[in-house]
């Protein structure tokens, strides 16, 4: 047990700055977990990986949780996760009872989060010890399944989508072919300064975080204010109380399940999560016409799943060096800027690191609700600071970072930049920068497997067909191809409806 040795008050102090950090970036509509990770992965520069992993982690479950603050109180969700969040809480919040909705998703967020945590701790170990058996074909297979991901996020737009991963993994070849150094796919007056490809941590950056203030500058910065002072007017018709979870048990273990096994599947996201959930709740609800008038099983359901996703989405990234959702993506950077391999041998060869972030993640989520409970009527106003207030420091935060990446290379400044206009024109034209992402991620990984099968096989092609795991891998490949296309069918389908 070192990595209890290693955990101190600076640890402490770390991950609930990450914790109050991550509730704001939920809370502010256009601010995502993601973007608040990608800001702030710089920082972990001046740690060592495992106060790092306090700090992104408290961002991690403090973003996800922080969504339900505006969507309750102004019905726009703070993150993609908290959609249906806003379809039970904001009528309690506008009959007066908004301190009572937010009590409620906060605690339901607590209980989802511990759920996943469970899953994360029992599952990881056994799909590792799976993994540890792949070759190289294996390990080629499970990244092309990985891959397959980009079909499912893409969902009603899958052509965009495809092409948009595989731009990511072309980007991502860019610099020295390993195998024989030789530089490829750039312009030569460029040599010098993409000899080694074009950095994650800025690209990262320029993704979530510099698109995002374009499009909000296009905007004029305009601030989203409370319609209703549903919240502040110090009328509460009715208060929160522990038994308003009377009868929800059933609902609270179903909704937390599925939001895990939605995490665990890759590139699905905390939308579909909170939606199935939701969805189901309304199947088993007693009065199902009730839900979306201001129902606490409609809220716990939502509440419950998308915090369920935290630990889920955790289970393929840490067993497997597959991102289960677009911030476990950007979290697989601060693995790799550590030099840690994330993948089948991570638990085996970093049990410290390991426990570590079970115990960040469990720590997370009790410093979430000790923040947000009892706080909650003076931490709703942060919904009401100006975005031109608070786009100056993020600018600034990203640009040392992105500059600090190679110790002081202007290059990584520019592709901070340039990704940011790369963000902001895939916005515009409908490209999905969360494929995109993942492409850039395992582009580089995808060849070098796939040139190692073919070595091992003297270039023989039906060796990704000879083998049980492998043809279990393609199996699943096929499989989820064929659900993605029908649910990209259906999707068109509901938009002419």
């Amino acid at each position: 047990m070192n990595f209890m040795i290693e955990f101190g008050v600076i640890q402490l102090l770390v991950a609930l700055l990450g914790v109050v950090i991550g509730i704001i970036f939920g809370a502010l509509p256009g601010m995502t977990a993601t973007m608040a990770i990608a800001i702030f992965l710089p920082l972990t520069y001046a740690y060592d990986l495992s106060t790092s992993l306090y700090l992104l982690l408290g961002l991690y479950v403090g973003g996800i949780s922080g969504g339900l603050i505006p969507a309750i109180l102004i019905n726009i969700p703070g993150t993609p996760s908290s959609i249906t969040t806003g379809f039970d809480g904001h009528p309690m919040a506008k009959r007066g009872e908004a301190v009572r909705a937010l009590r409620i998703g906060i605690t339901a967020s607590l209980i989802g989060g511990l759920i996943s945590l469970t899953v994360l701790a029992f599952f990881t170990p056994v799909l590792a010890k799976l993994a540890i058996q792949f070759s190289a074909v294996e390990k080629f297979l499970i990244i092309l399944f990985a891959m397959t991901v980009i079909a499912a996020l893409s969902r009603g737009n899958m052509t965009k989508g495809i092409f948009a991963g595989f731009l990511g993994v072309f980007i991502s070849l860019m610099g020295v072919f390993p195998d024989n150094q030789k530089l490829r796919l750039i312009p030569s007056l460029l040599t010098t300064e993409l000899r080694d490809g074009f950095q994650l941590l800025p690209v990262l950056i320029g993704l979530f975080a510099f698109s995002q203030m374009f499009s909000e500058a296009e905007l004029g910065m305009r601030q989203m204010l409370m319609k209703d002072n549903v919240l502040l007017d110090g009328k509460e018709t009715r208060k929160f109380s522990f038994k308003d979870f009377k009868g929800q048990i059933i609902n609270l273990f179903r909704s937390g399940l599925i939001g895990t096994f939605i995490g665990v599947l890759p590139g699905v996201g905390g939308s579909a999560a909170s939606l199935m959930s939701y969805s189901q709740c309304k199947a088993w609800s007693k009065h199902p016409e009730k839900l979306g008038t201001g129902e606490v099983e409609g809220l716990v359901a939502s509440e419950t799943a998308n915090n369920g996703l935290t630990g889920g989405a955790l289970v393929p990234l840490l067993s497997l060096g597959i991102p289960g959702d677009s911030t476990t993506a950007v979290l697989i950077g601060a693995f790799m800027l550590q030099g840690v391999q994330v993948g089948p041998l991570f638990i085996t060869q970093n049990p410290d690191i390991w426990n570590t972030v079970l115990f960040g993640l469990l720590l997370s989520n009790i410093l979430m609700f000790a923040v947000m409970f009892w706080p909650i009527k003076f931490l709703a106003n942060i919904i009401k600071i100006p975005m031109s207030k608070l786009y100056p420091a993020v600018v600034l935060m990203s640009v040392v970072g992105a500059f600090s990446t190679r110790n002081g290379n202007m290059t990584d400044v520019v592709t901070l930049i340039v990704f940011g206009i790369v963000g902001y024109l895939f916005s515009k034209i409908g490209l999905p920068a969360t494929t995109f992402l993942i492409g850039f991620i395992l582009g580089r990984d995808l060849e070098k497997y796939f040139i190692d099968s073919l070595k091992g096989s003297g270039g023989d092609l039906s060796v990704f067909f000879s083998r049980p795991i492998g043809l279990g891998i393609w199996a699943l490949i096929v499989g989820f191809l064929i659900y993605a296309f029908l649910d990209n069918r259906r999707a068109h389908r509901e938009k002419l409806a």
